[in-house]
């Protein structure tokens, strides 16, 4: 069978092409570092891989914000350590200025002491992240949530809205706390708080309300201890219908009950004195407001006033003593609740890595390069397409004509 010299020479170009090509391919794989150049090299390879490349990148997304949120609760928990150390000192001095010894101006040197401890509770209550951003004020996080009135008493201005972050799959977080529920509220178990007018005339003092009978059918109703006289007293509870209870002999240290509860109340209260005992979170809530009116109370003058003027600060101290333990006690909650989120985030975390770890080890098997067989190819390739260049040329020089 005779070849024309035409057709040797598409054959062999053909050959080489062939060959150059398969070279060129190994060499796209090296440098790639990828056996997956296009979808058509492996179909299935190619769609798992971009399948496995998007969990990664979400589980990116997700590390993102773990680590966002993470930041956003240390710095939170961090204010709120701070503010535990603030209820503890205010705790301290209410405590200090409880003692009998105390003169109008030690109260107000108290007072004064107060009173930069509210303003500095005030200041950790608007703490931002560093960008502007308050952490305790909800959805309105543009601006400061506790705001000072013309009449002194700090109001809240955020909301109560969480700002929640996905941190996996399916688990979305809170990664703030808002103000009100830090600073104006209570926990259901924060028991009763007792306090007296500013207008009770007498020297009566009360004591701790002590829970003796939660069974009873009046327990967990306020009520409100009046004495129409000295020597008398009557509960009256804030309910529709109310219940009264009639009017008993007064005795000062003996143990007034109703409700379930026993209260004591020493010295000799006026006719029209009123002590009002109620759960914690009907007596008032907000920790600035309590400190405030202690303030008021140890700024007031009453060493000339006797014995019913000492009544009126017992008995505020008391009750603010009360209510800034409740208050102190949330914070703690809520620090618990930080610390919780912070430790299953930690959690969180180490699944993520792993799933990545794995995702990013399937990854591999599946588009990345054996380098010793590529570079074998490799050779391989260049040397099939030398020994057709020099075929080409030891052929191409085979002719009659060279022998006449």
């Amino acid at each position: 069978m005779r070849i024309s010299t035409q057709t040797f020479y598409e054959q062999s170009q053909a050959a080489m092409g062939s060959q150059q090509s398969s070279l060129l391919r190994v060499q796209q794989q090296l440098g790639a570092m990828s056996k997956i150049l296009t979808p058509s090299d492996d179909p299935l390879g190619a769609t798992r891989a971009l399948a496995v490349s998007q969990s990664i990148a979400v589980g990116a997304q997700y590390a993102a914000t773990r680590s966002q949120a993470t930041q956003t609760l240390s710095m939170e928990e961090n204010a709120l350590q701070s503010v535990t150390t603030v209820l503890q000192n205010i705790k301290t001095s209410l405590v200090q200025a409880g003692n009998g010894t105390m003169t109008d101006a030690d109260r107000a040197s108290i007072a004064t002491t107060l009173q930069s401890n509210l303003d500095q509770l005030q200041g950790l209550a608007n703490t931002d992240d560093g960008n502007g951003q308050f952490l305790f004020a909800g959805f309105k996080s543009g601006s400061a949530p506790f705001i000072r009135q013309a009449d002194g008493s700090i109001q809240y201005a955020g909301d109560q809205g969480k700002r929640l972050m996905q941190v996996d799959v399916s688990r979305q977080m809170a990664g703030t706390d808002d103000g009100r529920s830090i600073f104006q509220t209570v926990q259901g178990g924060a028991g009763y708080i007792t306090a007296s007018p500013a207008g009770n005339a007498g020297s009566g003092v009360f004591s701790a309300t002590s829970v003796v009978d939660v069974t009873d059918p009046n327990y967990g109703k306020d009520f409100v201890i009046s004495f129409p006289t000295p020597t008398t007293y009557q509960v009256d509870t804030n309910t529709t219908p109310p219940v009264t209870l009639a009017a008993a002999a007064y005795t000062s240290g003996s143990a007034i009950s109703f409700g379930g509860l026993q209260i004591t109340i020493t010295g000799t209260p006026a006719a029209g004195d009123t002590f009002s005992v109620a759960t914690a979170k009907n007596a008032g809530t907000d920790v600035f407001a309590a400190i405030g009116d202690v303030i008021k109370a140890l700024n007031t003058k009453i060493d000339a006033a006797g014995p019913e003027g000492k009544a009126k600060v017992l008995n505020a101290l008391s009750t603010a003593n009360r209510k800034i333990t409740n208050a102190h006690d949330n914070v703690l909650t809520v620090r618990s609740s930080i610390g919780s989120r912070l430790n299953e985030l930690d959690a969180l975390k180490v699944t993520g890595d792993s799933r990545t770890l794995t995702d990013k080890s399937y990854l591999s098997d599946l588009q990345d390069l054996d380098y010793a067989t590529a570079i074998a190819e490799f050779y391989q390739r260049q040397t099939a397409l030398e020994a057709s260049q020099q075929t080409f040329v030891r052929i191409q020089q085979i002719s009659l004509f060279n022998y006449l």
